[in-house]
């Protein structure tokens, strides 16, 4: 599969080409897999009603019955879709100069995939919205299926490639505050790295629970950079490590707690999943330095079962 982050230009000019290229790059690579086909899900005939568009005749049909035919498919269900990010101090990890392709913090690296998110989902006519929070609400907009609608949540997320985030969440409380807004059945995607006071997470499993009521589907996508979050691989010099957050500042030889690091994060991340089952959840760990496949791998699946 071609990973979906190879696009010509490691700069990011705009936001809406990139998400293009993005797409494009996964089409291409998904050809020969499981999901060949997955935007034109052939369903029914219609009879063709004049003054309708051309496009979508059936002239093989035609050939055979001498009469037009349109081809009913599977995207015109219209989904509404959801997509939440946590804008955090703790999101704009790891501290880059410029966001670029190939450098990403964790928020950019969500932006990206969002923005991906929406390309698909307007190729489908499927109806979007979007949810941005920190320490307040940052912003919100209902589900839409517009262009000129897309284009206002692209320049959103546009500004989450150029700003920074000294601020702290509690994500627990404006989930919540997110699933009283969305009434209709959705398909929502969750963005965050899932750091915070440990004492929280029950109340944040209660949210995402929250969040499924009417029948939605909650896919979370847990974002980290593998490298430093997970595998803790720093060269072994006296290093200073500042909670992102709170401002907590530590002083360790890398070398000297890598080993009981890993187990307590890989044990945290198994902690997660087993919860995210319990709660019929979809987990999906996304490490920014592999691209934007997994993301889009997910939304076919969870596509697929809301159809």
């Amino acid at each position: 599969m071609v990973n979906s982050s190879e696009v010509k230009s490691s700069e990011i000019k705009n936001l809406d080409i990139l998400a293009r290229q993005v797409v494009e790059g996964f089409i291409t690579g998904i050809h020969k897999s499981p999901f060949h086909g997955f935007s034109v899900e052939f369903s029914e005939h219609k009879l063709y009603n004049k003054g309708e568009s051309t496009r979508h005749i059936d002239w093989k049909l035609f050939a055979k019955t001498e009469k037009l035919y349109t081809k009913k498919y599977e995207e015109e269900t219209n989904l509404r879709c959801h997509i939440i990010i946590d804008n955090s101090a703790s999101m704009h990890y790891p501290v880059v100069k410029k966001q670029t392709i190939n450098s990403l913090n964790k928020v950019g690296f969500s932006a990206i995939a969002a923005a991906a998110l929406m390309e698909i989902l307007k190729r489908q006519r499927d109806a979007v919205g979007l949810s941005i929070y920190s320490d307040v609400y940052e912003y919100y907009a209902p589900e839409k299926g517009s262009d000129r609608h897309r284009k206002m949540l692209l320049h959103q997320l546009e500004q989450l490639l150029t700003t920074t985030s000294k601020n702290t969440t509690e994500t627990y409380k404006f989930l919540h505050e997110i699933a009283e807004k969305i009434h209709r059945r959705s398909l929502i995607f969750v963005f965050t790295d899932m750091f915070q006071p440990n004492k929280q997470n029950d109340s944040l499993f209660e949210a995402l629970k929250h969040l499924k009521y009417n029948k939605h589907e909650v896919v979370l996508f847990h974002t980290y950079d593998q490298k430093t979050e997970f595998d803790f691989n720093f060269d072994n010099s006296p290093k200073k490590f500042i909670d992102i957050e709170t401002g907590q500042e530590i002083n360790v030889f890398a070398e000297n707690v890598q080993e009981k690091y890993q187990e307590l994060v890989n044990e945290y991340f198994k902690n997660l999943k087993n919860k995210c089952l319990q709660y019929k959840i979809d987990y999906v760990p996304v490490d920014i330095n592999k691209g934007f496949n997994d993301v889009l791998t997910a939304y076919l699946i969870s596509r697929k079962k809301n159809i």
